[in-house]
């Protein structure tokens, strides 16, 4: 299990950075980059898969495919995509906020799992969690959606739960498939970067249809080296190397225990910001730090002694 932590948090310390590439580039949608980003993941992954692709995909089935196809909508593109109108129509704070409550969904939809344990003996330490992330969310986001009515706030908030629900989902359905998966977690993040590289580019192609704004004008051509560099990054260690990363906990540990481990994202996230900020963190922030670690830390202590052993392989 302690392989199955370190892994989570370098996935975690990746994760974190990446919320860091929309703030270097102001003057790009978010559509524009996540569509980029995931389209540059998927070619990533079909060239990492060149050597190997007929052996890779002879080995995958139509069951395998369509788990693929359901995975990568529901973790990227749909999750993303659900999270954004969240905050559009409700405000950021209430965004976030919602957004803490995914270890929470996390352990209520992997109740069952082999070496999870039940949700009333993590109710502490997910408490610990949910108010370490909403004290960050208040001390950070305080430019909330003014002026909204009161079906855009209902609808917003109904999309920011449904996000949540999206990425729980995929988190737990893609733990018990590699937990018996023919393929490692490299493989599988390959294949799952391809898959998600079609999406995303059918996806940036609708929306730019629809919505022809969303391509910058009269940007300079260095902004644009910019751009691509950014969301190169994005795509090989955001998508491609933290997945892996991800898969490999997945396969380790009870994904009662990797959902809370999730929430380190939000721990590196804050001290990339306050580095990038030269910010030193006040007297909540570091109470929110400690709230997240402390229930981290007695999460991961209770998973100790699981009731099954996990592969780990």
């Amino acid at each position: 299990m302690n392989s199955g932590i370190g892994f989570a948090l370098l996935a975690a310390a990746i994760w974190g950075g990446v919320i860091i590439g929309p703030s270097l580039l102001p003057e790009f949608s978010s559509v524009l980059i996540s569509s980029a980003r995931f389209a540059l993941y998927g070619l990533i992954s079909l060239l990492i898969a060149l050597p190997f692709a007929s052996r890779l995909f002879a080995r995958l089935t139509r069951a395998d495919l369509m788990l693929l196809l359901r995975l990568s909508l529901a973790g990227n593109v749909l999750n993303y995509a659900l999270l954004g109108a969240a905050i559009q129509l409700c405000g950021v704070t209430a965004g976030a906020l919602i957004n803490g409550t995914m270890p929470i969904a996390i352990t209520y939809l992997a109740r069952g799992d082999a070496g999870s344990l039940p949700l009333g003996k993590l109710k502490l330490p997910l408490l610990m969690v949910f108010l370490g992330i909403s004290s960050i969310s208040l001390g950070h986001t305080a430019n909330a959606a003014t002026g909204s009515s009161l079906w855009s706030q209902a609808l917003g908030l109904a999309c920011g739960f449904c996000a949540v629900f999206s990425w729980s989902w995929f988190a737990t359905r893609n733990a018990r498939y590699l937990r018996q998966s023919q393929f490692n977690s490299s493989e599988w993040s390959t294949l799952m970067g391809i898959v998600t590289g079609v999406v995303a580019v059918l996806f940036g192609a609708v929306a730019l249809l629809l919505f022809p704004d969303l391509m910058p004008s009269q940007v300079e051509s260095g902004r644009w080296m910019t751009f691509f560099w950014v969301c190169a990054y994005l795509a090989f260690c955001g998508s491609w190397l933290a997945n892996g990363l991800w898969n490999a906990c997945s396969r380790r540990m009870a994904s009662s225990l990797s959902g809370q481990l999730i929430v380190m994202e939000t721990l590196f996230a804050c001290v990339y910001g306050f580095i990038y900020t030269r910010h030193f963190p006040g007297l909540m922030e570091l109470l929110s730090i400690s709230l997240l670690v402390g229930g981290v830390v007695w999460a991961a202590s209770r998973h100790r002694v699981p009731a099954v052993k996990l592969p780990s392989c």
